[in-house]
């Protein structure tokens, strides 16, 4: 039996298997894990973007500097002042009106890439050369035309108000494809534009550093002169976003020409710290750091920054453009604030997806960079995440694969699902209180497989093991009892091993005799019908049915599986099995088949249990004296005439709930120490008063035998004979009593009958 889980006399520890089988499992899917992350395909990495969206999500809304303000071109400002684009004079009026406000600093996310040539100073500029071929000129013609062409050069009347105004940056942008540039490229390279913002401190940490490859554009779609002269400074508001469209870095450097450009958020924040001036060290692996005056600004080696949103749009104050032209917003609310003017009305904007929201304006995301950049509020991944990234994995991996092959499915989901809450608690608290970015989807990549792995590995070797199991037991335990065992591994100890347990064995009297008269299939039929009902009986109390020896039958509590009331079970079975037992006379006898009879023998004590037997067939059994002693009760049922024989060992646990009467002090062949033994007569709440009264008579009588009063003695069995005339101890007694009286036992005679055969 059970050949597949290991040898005679060693057990087997199922639940070591198996945490070894997981562990393995559980070491070698982390390793892959850390394979993947050190190639991170594209799909993987597009999911960790989405975590990093959810915790700005979870995180909200964040207070800002207070320093940033946007001037807005919104649906009100086009149904009061005109459809876009503006004529370049009404930029200038809101510039002026801007710099009225007292504002610190305008950026325009805007570029004026070609001149506004407007019908007017066409007409003018015709008039002028028609009266130069006529030669009509005069002085106050002159000067007439002369001052209508200024009134009419609304590129003019912008550049006088981007120098009055002397804190006015202006926006470009960058082309990268050579389709965007094609034209250009006939024409060759044209000269830099004027006037752009770029690093005045570049440092390169070595001359493979002077090679690096970062963003490089094509060509640059700078605003016309005469405005670029007029500001402050200009930066590009190129924007790229990620694979799935949303924007959460910001470039701070672009190559142009081998000199690095910067962008418009930082171009602001230089003219506002009063012209601090730009650092960028490029070593080996890209761009080291980027430096604001004495501020760091921690860029990835591509120069991008990670944009930590302060929240969805509208975190930072909007104004109308139209109101700030006519005055009408609250007094100070734009003094001393970066002012960013940009389109914000529906059809004209720069409409982004953005962690918080999917239709979100770019120019609110240049707020959020400067912003961040002024509070020193950054998001980054320093050097040492990645190492924690990586313990991160080992340790889930490792903590979950030694746990998991312990705990059932569900229990493995709970502590599956309690590791990624935590991982999920960690990169939250990191993200908000340190602004580091701590890998998410490793960690829970990492506990997803393990779960899957481990519990699928378990699931597949244990119905494996589940069915030799059952198809070893079936035969020999009540099938709820092997469910247990299925539902329940841990309990079951199949190695050899000492345990307390109570025996039974039973034996037909007589029954040599009785299959001599029977035909062989008649006695077939006959010894079958027996043995299934006494076979039913040890399963209704769910006993192992160790082996049929002929008639014979062996059955255990107590193993395989812990029975703490083994005892309880085994002598219910007893007296089920003598009930079951005069069922099958009453239908025998009415049969015309012959009368039998049957002993039992019940035992509790220390057996060795486990796998017996040879290398190449052992059995699960018990073996022992104790094992021996409940056969050998069995047997004393013939000289005692009775059915059900227990040690005193059984009778001491169960004592309070079995009706017994003592039988003898009896000494059996092998051992030297004497045992007593009770005959097991019912329970005590269902004894019958004849029960009681046998038992009683039986034990006064006993104590005159065992005072040597052979006399009285005598004359108490007569007497309970005379009531019970075939009671079996009480004719052994009256016999004993007899042969006694005639040849007393010597004076050390200390009761105990001892035992010269099996």
């Amino acid at each position: 039996m059970l050949d597949f889980l290991k040898t005679p006399g060693k057990g087997v520890n199922l639940k070591k298997f198996f945490h070894l089988s997981g562990f393995k499992i559980a070491l070698l899917l982390t390793l892959v894990v850390l394979c993947i992350y050190y190639l991170d395909p594209k799909l993987l990495a597009l999911i960790e973007l989405k975590t990093l969206d959810l915790r700005f999500l979870s995180r909200g809304k964040v207070p800002t500097s207070e320093k940033v303000a946007l001037v807005t071109i919104d649906e009100k400002s086009l149904d009061e002042l005109g459809r876009w684009p503006w004529p370049r004079t009404r930029m200038a009026q809101l510039l002026d009106a801007l710099v009225k406000e007292e504002v610190g600093v305008v950026g325009f996310d805007i570029v004026w890439a070609e001149p506004d040539e407007n019908s007017e100073l066409k007409s003018l500029q015709a008039v002028k050369r028609k009266v130069a071929e006529l030669q009509l000129m005069n002085p106050e013609l002159e000067r007439y035309l002369a001052q209508a062409l200024r009134n009419a050069d609304s590129d003019r009347i912008l550049a006088d108000s981007l120098a009055r105004s002397q804190r006015a940056i202006l926006g470009y942008f960058f082309h990268f494809t050579p389709q965007e540039t094609s034209g250009h490229k006939e024409k060759g390279p044209p000269e830099e534009p004027p006037n752009l913002t770029t690093y005045n401190l570049v440092k390169f940490t070595s001359e493979e550093a002077a090679r690096v490859s970062l963003f490089e554009a094509a060509y640059p779609a700078a605003n016309i002169p005469v405005l670029s002269q007029a500001a402050e400074g200009a930066g590009y508001f190129n924007i790229f976003p990620d694979p799935d469209g949303t924007v959460r870095w910001a470039p701070l450097v672009i190559k142009y020409r081998e000199r690095f450009y910067c962008a418009l958020s930082l171009a602001v924040l230089q003219k506002y710290l009063d012209n601090s001036p730009l650092g960028l060290r490029i070593a080996e692996f890209g761009v080291d750091q980027v430096r604001l005056g004495n501020l760091s600004i921690p860029a990835n080696e591509e120069g991008r920054l990670l944009i930590n949103y302060r929240g969805p749009q509208k975190t930072f104050p909007h104004y109308s453009a139209t109101d700030v032209i006519h005055g009408r917003i609250p007094p100070t609310a734009l003094r001393e604030k970066i002012v960013l003017v940009g389109a914000t009305a529906i059809g004209i904007y720069d409409i982004r997806v953005t962690p918080f929201e999917h239709v979100y304006p770019g120019l609110e995301i240049h707020a959020n960079v400067i912003d961040s950049i002024l509070q020193g509020h950054f998001l980054y991944r320093p050097n040492w995440i990645t190492l924690m990234d990586l313990l991160v994995v080992i340790v889930l991996g490792v903590m979950l694969g030694a746990i998991l092959p312990h705990l059932k499915a569900h229990w493995g989901a709970l502590l599956a699902g309690g590791l990624f809450l935590s991982v999920a608690v960690l990169g939250k608290y990191l993200f908000e209180a340190l602004g580091v970015w701590m890998n998410l989807t490793y960690p829970s990549l990492n506990l997803i497989l393990i779960y899957l792995g481990v519990t699928g590995y378990r699931y597949m070797t244990e119905e494996r093991e589940k069915k030799k199991i059952r198809g070893a037991f079936q035969y020999y335990l009540t099938p709820s009892v092997v469910e247990e065992m299925l539902q329940n591994p841990e309990k079951l100890k199949l190695g050899g091993e000492k345990k307390d347990l109570t025996v039974l064995f039973s034996d037909i009297r007589g029954f040599t005799s009785i299959s001599e008269k029977m035909t062989p299939d008649g006695l077939v039929k006959f010894l079958n019908e027996y043995l299934t009902k006494m076979t039913d009986v040890v399963f209704k109390y769910d006993g192992l049915l160790d082996k049929y020896m002929g008639d014979a039958i062996m059955a255990i509590w107590g193993a395989p599986l812990d029975q703490p009331d083994h005892v309880r079970r085994a002598c219910l079975t007893a007296l089920d099995m003598v009930e079951e037992l005069h069922r099958l006379q009453k239908k025998w006898s009415a049969e015309g088949m012959p009368f039998l009879n049957i002993g039992i023998g019940v035992n509790s004590g220390l057996m060795v249990v486990g796998n017996m037997g040879s290398d190449r067939r052992f059995d699960y059994t018990v073996m022992g004296d104790s094992v021996n002693l409940g056969s050998r009760l069995e047997g004393l049922n013939k000289l005692y005439g009775t059915n059900i024989i227990v040690s005193e060992m059984t009778f001491e646990r169960v004592r309070d709930e079995f009706w017994v009467r003592e039988l003898d002090l009896v000494r059996v062949k092998g051992k030297d120490q004497p045992v007593k033994i009770y005959e097991l007569l019912s329970l005590v709440k269902t004894a019958s008063p004849d029960q009681r009264a046998l038992a009683e008579g039986f034990h006064a009588a006993l104590a005159e035998y065992r005072k040597r009063e052979w006399d009285k003695a005598r004359e108490a069995f007569q007497n309970l004979l005379a009531r019970f005339p075939h009671d079996g101890p009480a004719k052994l007694y009256l016999e004993r009593c007899q042969t006694l009286s005639q040849n007393p036992p010597p004076t050390d005679w200390d009761g105990v009958y001892t035992l010269t055969t099996k």
